[in-house]
């Protein structure tokens, strides 16, 4: 392993255990729930938008999962607050593209951030779902949300 496949270890395995968002979320203005049939993983993520916009306030989630689901929702809740719900369903398909690479090409930091952790574990095609419960979950609500 280099030094950089270490270091994004690292980053899943700090978000996994030091949970960003991890909690319920009161007012929210819509939810939506995701399982991992496969592996057990399960996640509801919980949107609030600023009022009168499509202004992510705050994502929180509430789940039970592996290091690389909870560490995804982790980053998810990082990454979402403040952005426009267009912002993130961009966000979302390029991390979508990325988990979908089998680990070929590089991905663009600027863009993905601490995302780029994950591209390792696109080489899993078993463990891609597990990083994307997450985002799959944030999609559907804050699709809601906006409507």
């Amino acid at each position: 392993m280099n030094a950089l496949d270490s270091l994004y270890q690292q980053v899943i395995l700090d978000h996994a255990k030091a949970r960003h968002g991890d909690g319920p979320l009161d007012h929210a203005d819509a939810e939506h729930f995701e399982r991992n049939p496969t592996c057990g993983d399960e996640i509801t993520v919980r949107v609030r938008l600023e009022p009168g916009t499509d202004r992510i306030a705050e994502i929180a989630w509430q789940g039970d999962g592996c290091s690389i689901s909870m560490a995804s929702a982790s980053v998810l809740t990082d990454m979402a607050t403040g952005r426009t719900v267009p912002e993130l369903l961009a966000l979302t398909e390029t991390f979508r593209e990325m988990m979908r690479s089998r680990g070929a090409g590089e991905p663009d930091e600027d863009v993905l951030e601490d995302l780029v952790a994950f591209h390792g574990v696109s080489r899993f095609v078993m463990r891609v779902k597990c990083g994307m419960l997450a985002w799959v979950a944030a999609e559907a609500a804050v699709r809601e949300a906006a409507a």
